[in-house]
């Protein structure tokens, strides 16, 4: 399926790209999470951290925190945008 992930602040600068779109075979956020994480190095430890979101960071699908849906078992569907927003952003 095709999913689109925009980055915020420093993971658009780790990854090199404020959007993506994206093959995966990933079911769920939190595989996508850990598909992100192994094709970005910088990115490794920084979305998930066991079986949950990595400090404060926010990862929303269709603008809808994940973590007021089922969290990284949120299911994705085709289409989906996901965003990603490192812990400490803003001003």
């Amino acid at each position: 399926m095709q999913v689109e992930c925009r980055f915020f602040g420093p993971f658009r600068e780790d990854v090199g790209e404020t959007r993506e779109r994206r093959g995966t075979d990933a079911a769920t956020v939190g595989a996508l999470l850990r598909e992100l994480e192994a094709d970005y190095p910088p990115l490794a430890g920084r979305l998930v951290d066991g079986d949950g979101l990595a400090g404060s960071t926010v990862v929303t699908k269709e603008k809808t925190d994940v973590r007021h849906l089922d969290g990284l078992e949120t299911p994705l569907e085709e289409g989906n945008v996901i965003r990603l927003v490192p812990s400490v952003y803003g001003g």
